[in-house]
Order: structure tokens, then sequence, then C-alpha cells
């Protein structure tokens, strides 16, 4: 049997995490990768990931079943240009942007569309390059495929069985509806988490309260602000159609809100607020996707030597197992806070009970 390779140009956080994944799961295959960051390279052959550091986009890339572009958007279009003349005919050409109509348009100017599928794993992080990359970011992640019009059926197939071997879970979309979708779901977010934090940047008085009391809500909600600068303007650029069409949406629906809350409709406002919760927990009873169901609670606790540990002990004497454990640095609840969560849904109600029954006071939202 021929054995798997892939190639990567750009080896940062997704394209790490989609090495390191298929390292993981798939350990016969042999991976190849450039990068302009040399560091990024050593790093990931030290670690064994990579079976090869290609000092540029050459010849090496001609054995490889696929490659993954992982550069910015803005080099996608010239590294295609290069890659061509190396370009297996029976290799599959992906990328991993979370805009697609440029490189649909950039990979039809080429003439590789009977080559190119599309790829967007809808999972990351805040933090970026391949010192951050790890192969459980794509576990139970959406992974969205974009085949152009002239892919085989079986190369699409092929494709989506290696996302469904690295542990992800494929969804096939048409590029226009995927950059729609994405703008909604994850673009704008990024855009209202970033204005969130500058207008209380701008705000804010001479001695920061604002930012010195800024507790959990909060930072919860505009944790994705500290994503890349540079990755974030590239996404605003080459999906700005959707992303303005949306945005324009959202301010009207918060104009139309201030005017709620200004004239006090209170039953106005019960209702936006219960929508939004409604639709929102209904994200967590999904059968799949990358929203599970928790089964968590937090409890509050004294600040004293010994606590943790008492609560611990505690559960484990009635063979309640924990499934993760960590201190809330969140103070709104209480004093001092834990945070612990279960396997399933028996474990948690026993945790309550018992908790309960020695006194704790518990908060299960």
């Amino acid at each position: 049997m021929k054995t798997l390779t892939c190639g990567f140009i750009g080896l940062g956080l997704i394209g790490g995490s989609i090495a390191k994944a298929i390292r993981l799961r798939l350990p016969d295959a042999r991976l190849i990768a450039y990068d302009i960051n040399s560091a990024f390279l050593e790093l990931a052959k030290q670690e064994q990931v990579l079976d090869q550091i290609c000092p540029s986009v050459d010849g090496s890339f001609g054995s490889c079943d696929y490659i993954f572009l992982c550069a910015p958007v803005s080099c996608n279009a010239e590294n295609l240009l290069t890659l061509k003349p190396y370009l297996s005919p029976d290799a599959v050409l992906t990328d991993v942007g979370s805009v697609k109509t440029s490189i649909h348009e950039q990979v039809r100017l080429a003439g590789l569309e009977a080559q190119f599928i599309g790829g967007h794993p809808m999972a990351g992080s805040e933090r970026f390059g391949y010192q951050n990359a790890k192969a459980s970011l794509l576990e139970n992640a959406y992974y969205i495929l974009t085949p152009s019009e002239e892919v085989p059926e079986e190369k699409v197939n092929g494709y989506r069985r290696l996302v469904e071997a690295i542990g992800a879970i494929p969804l096939i979309l048409s590029y226009e509806e995927h950059d729609y979708v994405t703008a909604a779901i994850s673009h704008l977010p990024h855009v209202i988490a970033a204005s969130l934090v500058n207008l209380v940047k701008n705000s804010d008085s001479e001695e920061g309260v604002m930012k010195m009391i800024a507790a959990g809500g909060f930072k919860d909600i505009t944790r994705i602000a500290s994503s890349s600068p540079e990755m974030w303007q590239q996404i605003c650029l080459t999906n700005a159609e959707n992303i303005v069409k949306l945005l324009r949406t959202y301010i009207q629906y918060l104009d139309s809100l201030a005017d709620q809350i200004g004239s006090r409709k209170k039953d106005h406002l019960y209702r936006f607020f219960e929508t939004a919760r409604s639709y929102r927990e209904s994200f967590i009873s999904t059968p799949s996707g990358p929203i599970k169901a928790e089964y968590v609670f937090t409890v509050d606790i004294a600040d004293k030597p010994g606590a943790i540990a008492a609560i611990a002990s505690l559960l484990a004497m009635h063979d309640v197992s924990i499934k993760n454990i960590g201190i809330n640095h969140n103070r709104e609840l209480a004093e001092g806070a834990l945070r612990i969560e279960f396997y399933n849904q028996d474990s948690l109600t026993g945790a309550v009970q018992i908790m309960k029954e020695h006194g704790y006071k518990i908060h299960t939202k």
C-alpha cells in the first residue's frame, strides 16, 4: 500500500495542528513542510511530526497526495503559481483559510480546479504559531470542505475520510455559502469582540477602573479579541461583502434594542434575553458538533489550605470520578470558587447531592 504523503506550505497553529493530528492518528504517513519561519520547522522535526523540512516550495511536494496551503491568505496566489509545476495530477490541493471565495478564484485563474478542495477546520485559538499547535484542536470540530465543481467525487470522498481519520467532522458546502455562514458565526463575533474591547478602552477612566474590574462575563465574550491582528485584517478584507452586510443588520438590531431599553419595554427585553438563552442552549443539545453538553458545577470554597483537597477527597470517598477541576478566577460567584467537571449526568447529579449534604454552596449555571 502506498504511504500517505502530506505537504504543508505554512506550519502555524492550524497547519501544525493538522500535521500533529495526522501524525497521531496515521503514524505511518510521511509529512513534509515549508515555512518562512525555520524555527517552526525545526521544532516540528524535533517533535518527530515532520519527516522532511523543505527549504522552499520545490519538487519535494511532487510526491504529495495532499498539499495544505496554510500560509496567510495574502500569500496563496504566489504559492499556487510556485507550486503548480511540481504538483502531481493525482494530488489534492487544499487550504485552511476561513474565507473561500478568494482562494477559489485564484485556483480558477491557475487552472487547478480539478484538484482543489477548499478546507476550513472550524477550530482555533486566540494563540497562534506552531508552538501552540496541538492534535486535539481538531477533535469533534467541524471541518468544512468546499470542492471545486471539477473535482472528481472519489477525491472528495478521500478527503472526507482523511478528515474523519484525524478526529474532525467533515461538512461539505459551496464556497459561497461557507463565506456567508462563517461571516455570521465567526468573523462578525471577532469584529464585535474587538469593538467591545476598544469601547472599554476609550470609555475607561484615567485610573483604568473598567480594565481593573473586568470580570468573567466581559473576559469570556472578548477572549477572541486576543487573536492575530494580521489574520483578522486579512479576513475582513477578503470577506468584506458578507461581513458588512451582516454588520449593518446587527447595527440595526442594536439600534432597535437601544430604543427598547430606553423606553423601558420590559416585555420586549424579557423576550430578547429569553429567546437568546433558549436558542443558545439548543446548540449544546445538538447530538454532534464542536459544542458539547458539559456536566459541571462551581462550588464556593474557603480561602484556606486544604480546601480543594477536602472536596476532591469527599467525592473520591463516594466513588465519583472527576473529569477536570480548576480554580475559577472569576470572583463574581463567591469569595473563592472551584469549577469541577464530570463525565456524565449521573456523576454530576450525585456530586451535587453529596456536596450539598456537606454544606457546600453549589452553582450549576
